[in-house]
């Protein structure tokens, strides 16, 4: 007999209880998240009842301390910036994430998991106990959140934004972003402007995107030699800034995917006996706190990550039964001193 809907919401603890193997107490302990129950066994047991849309969150804890809500954030497995909650920008996220939830009364639980593939976010899904899910990041998981929606829209993801998701995403104006960077350094008159990021990171790639849009509109070739890689900290940018300089890489301006790689490339630029901005103007992307603090004050892309945070938390806990619908945030370019104007 097919398993229809209306057979998955009839069933009963004693179904759950012979489909895990267990008997119908234990069942009836894990979905009160009974500590004397082992921890995989009820996320097996919730897996299975969500599996039936047996409703059984109601009768469980919200969360440690009773809290009207639980909201569980997810970081997928590294891909450029992805993975990397010791960044900057991403504690000033998880801090608006925090903030907001507390305004909320939900409490906030940072999952250990790094999901690579389907099965991985399926997992994550339909063993959590939290009211929604957010997903720091979509590494290349992007079909597999398309998936995914079709089958739980209880979560969020920051990050890219792709003209065919079925999923809720806020994240930046990526594109606007790198095509104003780039387009101030062409206004100073840079022609030599180099891109340094890793181009295969969904928000970078963007950026990169809005690059090379910029030197179309003034008039400058593209040239993919002044496409630096590196990844989203100080120590690679600044490497890869050194190997470049030492392989006769010539260039004016730099346009950093982030304000860590901004901050390695001045670190290597000045190291090598090169002015910023005087020799080379740099534009960082987010404006963290130490970007104020750097000498010279450093240039960048403003996003508002305490906004997103509170963006992401509402999305989650207002969206009602459908799906949620995706934002995404204007950027503003901070002039400072690295690039001269």
């Amino acid at each position: 007999m097919p398993d229809t809907p209306s057979s998955r919401r009839s069933a009963t603890l004693e179904d759950i209880a012979r489909e895990a193997g267990v008997s119908i107490s234990t069942v009836s302990r894990a979905l009160n998240d009974s500590p004397s129950v082992k921890r995989r066994t009820k996320q097996q047991i919730w897996q299975i009842a969500r599996a039936h849309d047996y409703e059984f969150r109601a009768s469980m804890p919200s969360g440690p301390i009773g809290a009207d809500a639980t909201l569980a954030v997810v970081v997928p497995a590294p891909q450029g910036r992805d993975g990397r909650l010791s960044d900057p920008f991403f504690l000033e996220l998880l801090a608006g994430i925090a903030e907001a939830a507390r305004e909320r009364n939900a409490d906030l639980i940072i999952s250990h998991l790094s999901p690579r593939a389907t099965g991985d976010l399926d997992y994550a899904m339909s063993t959590s106990r939290a009211t929604g899910v957010i997903f720091i990041g979509q590494s290349s998981l992007h079909h597999e959140f398309n998936a995914l929606a079709a089958r739980d829209n209880r979560f969020v993801v920051w990050g890219a934004e792709f003209p065919d998701a079925q999923y809720c995403v806020i994240g930046s104006d990526n594109l606007a972003g790198g095509r104003r960077a780039t387009a101030h350094l062409t206004r100073l008159g840079r022609r030599r402007i180099a891109f340094l990021g890793d181009s295969e990171a969904p928000e970078a790639e963007q950026r990169l995107r809005g690059y090379k849009q910029a030197l179309e509109q003034a008039g400058i070739g593209f040239d993919d030699e002044l496409v630096v890689p590196a990844h989203f900290e100080v120590h690679s940018a600044e490497a890869a800034i050194r190997s470049a300089l030492a392989r006769g890489l010539t260039f004016d301006a730099i346009f950093a995917a982030s304000d860590l790689i901004a901050i390695g490339a001045i670190r290597a630029l000045t190291r090598s006996g090169l002015r910023v901005p005087e020799d080379v103007s740099v534009v960082g992307y987010d404006n963290i706190p130490a970007a104020r603090l750097v000498t010279p004050q450093l240039t960048t892309i403003d996003q508002d990550a305490n906004l997103a945070g509170r963006m992401l938390v509402s999305k989650l806990i207002d969206k009602g039964d459908g799906p949620a619908i995706s934002q995404r945030l204007e950027t503003s370019l901070l002039i400072r001193e690295s690039c001269g104007g």
